[in-house]
């Protein structure tokens, strides 16, 4: 709820009566005095939490010539797909958590911006820099230059969030001025059905989001905020009453990491991979009824399997809350954050048992010995390193990757075809087993070099001339 006082009127509009707890209850309006009131309270009260975000982007973009291919016109036309400057203009929300200018968004609107400029809806303009923000979460959080006394949101226990409830979105659709639309909570725990990158764990709701949207408050009626609007499920463009909204448990664990200082998000490696139990799946492992997540692969570093988890264990809960997927999983440790515990209960057999899991980033274990290649190299600028968890998280490997990985291909091996997260097999028919044979192998190479990878599972093989 937003820092002031609700106002009597209000709290017989959104029917909500305190217990001595402290415990909101809601009901249906009982006449038609409180159904004239409409959301008018509740807005003016949550509604100044709620700003404008204007961003600029630079981006380097590069003309393509139609030499471009040519050896021979190559050299004469290369000036003329030279990148160049373009400044791009994104517009959208954000909501105001703390009075002094602490400020929630999307990472798609203000995560690659080189200039942001904050507008409340009293018209107070504020510098903004972003503090901390994660593209895989499109969340980033904002601090305003010279912020003070400001109104703002208190962030609502998600998991408590029920489908039926209603819930108020604000933003700044299409440029036009704040507006608030409303609906109710479609869906809980929505993964796999939002477009864009991400890990896919949502709040359903038809409240009607469009463009400009994004990054806005998406509140019940006591005016807390419940989740942050980020995407939409739409051929047109337009709403089509299916918006989904990032929880504000994930918000709280963004706020916590940004305000202790951390440069990015933090997020606990489980070191698993997993499937959804299907109704097939459960049977096979003789279960009454389909529920949870089998691990079908684990990492032996894995803070999972240090607790006791095997390969073929079925996860069900994680701190009480129900998991049935991949994204359900790693949104409910995201939540947990790195140096907290986790109570998961897993199912082995007929047996159901409650283990607490230690949460931590994957860990560098053992060292990468990241190399870069000197000048002196045939592949100056080439960055390798051994592949440990940390790598495997960065480079998006396999969990049972091994040897050495590319980390940065530098400016020659770029050319020639090299990507990060190549494991490099061989150099010339010579085996790759450690970093430092990189290095070797390649000052013992003749003028013909030839780099064996394997890449997303295939073995690919670049040739070249020194």
């Amino acid at each position: 709820m937003i820092r002031a006082a609700l106002s009597v009127p209000l709290a017989l509009v959104l029917a909500a009566t305190l217990t001595t707890s402290v415990t909101a209850e809601t009901r249906v309006p009982q006449s038609q005095t409180e159904i004239s009131l409409g959301f008018a309270p509740l807005v003016k009260q949550a509604a100044p939490a709620v700003v404008n975000i204007y961003a600029k982007i630079v981006r380097q973009t590069q003309q393509r010539s139609p030499f471009m291919n040519d050896p021979f016109f190559d050299d004469f036309f290369r000036s003329f797909a030279a990148p160049r400057p373009r400044v791009e203009s994104s517009l959208g929300s954000g909501v105001i958590l703390s009075e002094d200018g602490i400020v929630v968004s999307n990472y798609h609107v203000v995560g690659m911006a080189t200039e942001i400029r904050v507008v409340t809806t009293d018209k107070r303009e504020y510098d903004a820099q972003v503090v901390l923000a994660d593209k895989a979460s499109d969340l980033a959080i904002l601090q305003l230059e010279e912020a003070a006394d400001l109104p703002y949101l208190d962030l609502r226990d998600s998991d408590r969030v029920e489908v039926g409830e209603l819930a108020l979105a604000i933003g700044n659709p299409f440029g036009v001025g704040q507006t608030v639309s409303s609906g109710i909570v479609s869906g809980l725990a929505r993964s796999g059905t939002a477009s864009g990158e991400g890990f896919g764990y949502y709040i359903q709701t038809d409240a009607p989001i469009n463009p400009g949207n994004s990054g806005g408050a998406l509140i019940d009626v006591n005016g807390d905020l419940i989740g942050i609007n980020t995407r939409i499920l739409s051929r047109s463009g337009g709403s089509n009453g299916i918006g989904f909204a990032i929880p504000a448990n994930l918000v709280r664990e963004f706020v916590k990491q940004a305000q202790a200082g951390s440069e990015g998000f933090q997020r606990p490696w489980a070191g698993m991979s997993g499937q959804p139990v299907d109704a097939d799946l459960a049977a096979s492992l003789g279960m009454g009824l389909p529920e949870g997540m089998v691990i079908s692969e684990l990492h032996d570093k894995s803070p999972f399997a240090m607790a006791g988890f095997e390969v073929g264990d079925v996860i069900t809960k994680v701190d009480g809350q129900v998991v049935n997927s991949p994204s359900e999983m790693v949104f409910r440790i995201s939540v947990v954050g790195p140096g907290g515990t986790s109570e998961v209960t897993r199912l082995r057999g007929e047996e159901r048992k409650t283990l607490t899991v230690a949460m931590f980033t994957a860990p560098n274990d053992p060292p990468a010995q990241s190399l870069v290649l000197n000048e002196n190299s045939a592949l100056p600028g080439l960055t390798v390193g051994l592949i440990n968890p940390v790598a495997i998280v960065r480079l998006q490997l396999p969990l049972s990757a091994t040897g050495v990985a590319v980390l940065d291909p530098g400016p020659h091996a770029g050319r020639a075809g090299v990507k990060p997260g190549d494991i490099l097999l061989a150099i010339n028919g010579e085996e790759v087993a450690e970093a430092e044979d990189v290095p070797r192998l390649l000052q013992e190479a003749g003028r013909r070099l030839q780099l064996d990878l394997s890449r997303r599972g295939q073995r690919v093989s670049l040739r070249m001339r020194r």
